[in-house]
């Protein structure tokens, strides 16, 4: 019945993965025994999301003669956390990554944050005020020490935010846009 159903659709291997992924839970000694009475979202979500994650159901493979489809996040900035607007404009995301890579294009969601450095900066100034201490006291060195700091803070925070959110970026690929990478980029185009 599931190579017919393959067959049918046309998608064998992401047929064959979504099956793959069902029966493992199915399969799983836990949900074999009994539903539990109230639905518990930390035994379920985090272990499929990890289930996903590991067996790279996200990630964009780039197969030849086959469609693609790109979303770039508009990478949300350093500055703090996600708020409502960022969870309505990805979850409208993924339902578009989600709906076509079931139709079989080829999909790449690229995860990423933003440095947003006046208003990072900001932030970052106003954290030493609460310690007494100013940009100058520190330097500029130490000063750029403090921004990294914050951004493995803040930039990790927004990034475990989308993660518990079930968004299926393919996390391979994340950016952010101080990486090497980008700032080559912008430098040859801008500057």
């Amino acid at each position: 019945t599931v190579a017919m159903l393959c067959n049918l659709s046309g998608t064998t291997d992401l047929f064959a993965s979504y099956f793959e992924a069902f029966l493992f839970f199915i399969g799983d000694e836990k949900m074999a025994k009994e539903l539990a009475k109230q639905y518990n979202p930390s035994e379920v979500e985090d272990r499929t999301y990890d289930f996903w994650c590991k067996n790279k159901y996200f990630h964009a493979k780039r197969e030849e003669g086959k469609k693609t489809y790109t979303i770039v996040i508009p990478p949300p900035n350093i500055t703090g956390q996600l708020h409502m607007g960022h969870a309505l404009d990805n979850t409208l995301q993924d339902i578009l990554i989600r709906y076509h890579r079931m139709a079989g294009y080829d999909t790449l969601w690229l995860p990423g944050t933003d440095h947003a450095s006046i208003a990072t900066e900001a932030k970052i100034v106003e954290k030493m005020r609460e310690e007494g201490i100013t940009k100058e006291d520190l330097g500029r060195d130490k000063f750029l020490e403090r921004a990294w700091d914050w951004k493995k803070q803040y930039g990790g925070r927004i990034i475990e935010q989308l993660k518990k959110m079930g968004s299926s970026c393919d996390w391979d690929r994340e950016r952010f846009t101080l990486d090497e990478g980008c700032s080559k980029a912008v430098r040859e185009v801008f500057v």
